[in-house]
C-alpha cells in the first residue's frame, strides 16, 4: 500500500514561531532593562564612587623633596650646601634584557660589580612602576658624554638629576658640622613617612642630625596625569616644597683651619669657646675624613678601610674622646681645697719630688722625676704649685679632701656630665667616686685613688670639649655659660642658662687666674722657677694669657719601675694637654688642646693653643 504524504501544518508552525519570538523578545527586553538599570546605577547612583576610582587611575599625587637648609660659619662662609648631581639610572620596565644593558654599561662607563649588586637591591625595594632605579651616582662630564653618544643602544637607560648635600671644606668640619647619609631601612622605621616620602637623605651625625627638623624643610606635592603604564604625561598642579631653615654657627673657617695646621700631623683635638656667649669657635678632631664620600653611598671596601684604620678618623675626639686630664685638673683641686676651708693660699708644702701616704711604702712621684733625679719643686704654696705644676702639693691637698666633696665640686665645672645646649652626642666623661668604683669595678675605694685624682689621673676621664668649658669658667671667674654650636635666629630656638660655681670669693678666682697667668708669663726665675709654659709660648707674646699644661699617662708606671718616654711605643706615650684663655682681664676666647701621645703639654699642646688664640685676637 502506498505511503501517505504528511501535509505541512502552517498554522502550527506560525504559532510556534510566534511563541519563540515572544520569548526571545521578553529575554531581550529583560536584558535591555537590566542594562538600563545598570547604566543608571553607574551614571547616577554610583557616579561619585567610580569617578573617584577613575581619577585615581589617571591622576597621581607625587611628593616633592624640599631643598635642605644651608649651614654657614660665623662670617657666612658656606659649610654645608646643596649641589645638583647627575646619576645613571635604569627604568627596568622599558628594558628588554637587563643583563644585556648592564654588560653594555660595564663596557662604556666602567660600572662595577658593587654598583650592580647595590642596583639589584634597589630594584627589589617597594617603588612605583616606571620609576628610574639608580645604578651609579655622580657621573663625570666624560661619562655623561659617552652615555649621550650611545643613547640609541641603551633603551631604558636615563641620566637623572638629584639635589644632594655638599661640604665644600671636606674633612675640615666633618666632626663638627656632621653629615647626611642615605635613608636606610632602620631610618624609615623611625621617620615620619608623610615628611620623608620624597627624601633620600637624613642627618646622621653632628649639627645635621641635631637640627634635622629645621634643616629638612617642608615637603611639596604635585598632581600628575599618568597613562595606563604609570608614565607621567603632564603636571596638573603643583605646591612647591619649602626650603629648610638656614643655620649660622659660631664656628670660624679661618680659625678652624689654623687649629688643623697647628696640630700638623699629630692626632688630637682642639675646642675653642667664645667666653661671653658659649659659642663654639673651633671644634677639630684629627685625623678626619671627607663626609662627601658617604652621602650617595660608599663602597664596603672603602668604608672598611676607613673604619678599620688605627688612626680612627671616624671617631670624634673632641666630644667623645675620654682622657685623663692630668695637671689641667689641678686648678679645680686647688679651688676645691679653698672652698672647703681645708687649704689656704699661704700654706706651703715642701716638694722633694716624692709623696707617701701614712703607713704606706708606695711613692707618688713628681712629673719632673727621672731615674737619676727625684725632681721636686721646693717649697710651694698654691700659687707656685699651679705655675710649677707641683704633683706633691696636690697629692697632699687631695689627701685632705673627701673624694665625694671633690667630685661634687668638680661637677660644677661640667665634668662628669654633658652641659652643652645642642651637642647631645657629647660624652659625659667620668668623675669617679667610691660608689661608682664599687658599681663598675666591684672594688673598694683606696686612699691612693684620691691621691691620683688630685693630679688628674686614676679613673677620672674628660673630653676636650669639657676642658674647654673648664677654661671658659676660669675666664669668667666662676660663671658657667653652656657651650653651643648654633646662633641662627632662623633655626629652632634654644635656651641656655648661666650658673656660678659656689663657695668661692672673687679674690679666690683672681688669685687662681693670676697663678695660671704665671704659667705662661713668669720667666727668668732660674731652673724650676719659671712657669711651665713660659719657655714654649710666653716669651714673645703681646697680650696676657692664662693657661695650664697637663700630661696624662697612658700606661701605668709600676712602683720602682724606671722608663724613658723616648723609648716607649708611640701609642703608649703620654697625652699632652693645654687649656688657656685670653686676654686675662677681658677674656674673649677659651681653648683646650689635646695631642694624643704627644708627650709634654707645655711644649706640644701649648704652641697649638697659642697659634689659635693669636689668630683669633688678631681680628677680634
Amino acid at each position: 500500500m502506498a505511503k501517505r504524504l504528511a501535509i505541512k501544518d502552517t498554522v502550527k508552525e506560525q504559532r510556534l514561531f510566534a511563541n519563540r519570538a515572544i520569548v526571545l523578545a521578553i529575554i531581550m527586553l529583560f536584558l535591555f532593562v537590566s542594562l538600563l538599570v545598570r547604566f543608571a546605577s553607574l551614571q547616577v547612583l554610583d557616579y561619585q564612587t567610580y569617578q573617584t576610582r577613575s581619577e585615581k587611575n589617571r591622576i597621581q599625587i607625587q611628593s616633592i623633596s624640599p631643598p635642605r637648609g644651608l649651614i654657614a660659619d660665623t662670617r657666612g662662609e658656606l659649610l654645608a650646601g646643596n649641589i645638583t648631581v647627575y646619576n645613571l639610572a635604569i627604568i627596568t620596565e622599558r628594558v628588554d634584557s637587563l643583563n644585556s644593558v648592564l654588560d653594555k654599561l660595564i663596557t662604556l662607563v666602567g660600572i662595577t660589580q658593587t654598583d650592580i649588586e647595590a642596583f639589584r637591591k634597589r630594584i627589589n625595594k617597594k617603588r612605583r612602576p616606571y620609576d628610574p632605579v639608580p645604578l651609579r651616582f655622580r657621573l663625570s662630564e666624560k661619562e655623561i658624554a659617552i652615555l649621550a653618544t650611545n643613547r640609541y643602544q641603551l633603551k631604558g637607560v636615563e641620566i637623572t638629576t638629584d639635589l644632594v648635600r655638599f661640604y665644600p671644606y671636606g674633612p675640615l668640619f666633618a666632626h663638627s658640622v656632621g653629615s647626611v647619609r642615605r635613608i636606610s631601612e632602620v631610618d624609615l622605621a623611625k621617620l615620619d613617612q608623610t615628611k620623608y616620602s620624597a627624601t633620600k637623605y637624613v642627618g646622621k651625625i653632628g649639627i645635621e642630625k641635631v637640627y634635622e627638623d629645621s634643616l629638612h624643610g617642608r615637603m611639596g606635592i604635585q598632581r600628575v596625569e599618568t597613562d595606563a603604564h604609570g608614565r607621567v604625561r603632564q603636571v596638573l598642579d603643583r605646591q612647591p616644597a619649602i626650603f629648610g631653615s638656614n643655620l649660622n654657627l659660631y664656628l670660624d673657617v679661618s680659625l678652624q683651619a689654623t687649629a688643623v695646621r697647628a696640630l700638623n700631623k699629630k692626632k688630637g683635638a682642639v675646642v675653642a669657646i667664645d667666653t661671653l656667649t658659649g659659642g663654639i669657635l673651633v671644634m677639630v678632631s684629627k685625623p678626619s675624613y671627607d663626609p662627601n664620600f658617604f652621602i650617595t653611598g660608599i663602597s664596603t671596601q672603602d668604608f672598611e678601610e676607613i673604619a678599620s684604620s688605627t688612626d680612627a678618623p671616624l671617631f670624634n675626639r673632641a666630644i667623645n674622646g675620654q682622657y685623663a686630664p692630668g695637671s689641667t685638673f689641678k686648678p679645680i683641686v686647688g679651688l676645691a681645697g679653698i672652698a672647703s676651708k681645708l687649704v689656704t693660699w699661704e700654706e706651703t708644702v715642701e716638694d722633694r719630688g716624692e709623696f707617701k701616704l701614712p703607713n704606706q711604702d708606695r711613692l707618688y712621684r713628681d712629673w719632673s722625676w727621672t731615674p737619676d733625679n727625684s725632681g721636686g719643686q721646693g717649697v710651694v704654696d698654691l700659687r707656685r704649685a699651679i705655675y710649677r705644676s707641683s704633683n706633691v702639693y696636690f697629692y697632699t691637698m687631695a689627701n685632705r679632701i673627701e673624694v665625694d666633696a671633690l667630685r661634687t665640686f668638680a661637677k660644677q665645672f661640667g665634668l662628669g656630665q654633658n652641659l652643652t645646649v645642642d651637642i647631645p652626642e657629647a660624652t659625659s666623661g667620668v668623675m669617679p667616686s667610691p660608689a661608682w668604683k664599687e658599681r663598675t669595678k666591684k672594688l673598694p675605694w683606696f686612699p691612693g685613688d684620691t691621691v691620683n685624682m688630685g693630679i688628674g689621673q686614676g679613673d677620672i676621664l674628660v673630653t676636650p670639649l669639657q676642658m674647654a668649658l673648664v677654661a671658659s669658667i676660669f675666664a669668667n671667674r666662676g660663671v658657667l655659660v653652656r657651650p653651643k654650636m648654633v646662633k641662627s635666629e632662623s633655626a629652632t630656638e634654644v635656651i641656655w642658662s648661666e650658673t656660678v660655681v659656689d663657695g668661692l670669693a672673687k679674690e679666690d678666682w683672681e688669685r687662681m687666674v693670676s697663678a695660671m697667668e704665671d704659667v705662661v708669663h713668669l720667666g727668668n726665675q732660674g731652673f724650676r722657677g719659671n712657669g711651665t709654659a713660659w719657655a714654649y709660648i710666653g716669651q714673645d707674646i703681646n697680650y696676657r694669657m692664662a693657661g695650664k699644661s697637663g700630661t696624662a699617662q697612658v700606661v701605668e708606671i709600676k712602683q720602682g719601675e724606671e722608663y724613658s718616654e723616648a723609648e716607649l711605643e708611640e701609642s703608649k706615650k703620654n697625652h699632652a694637654w693645654f687649656i688657656a684663655f685670653a686676654p686675662v682681664q677681658r677674656p674673649k676666647i677659651a681653648i683646650a688642646v689635646l695631642v694624643e701621645n704627644g708627650g709634654g703639654g707645655s711644649s706640644v699642646a701649648g704652641p697649638v693653643a697659642r697659634k689659635v688664640i693669636d689668630s683669633y685676637l688678631a681680628v677680634n
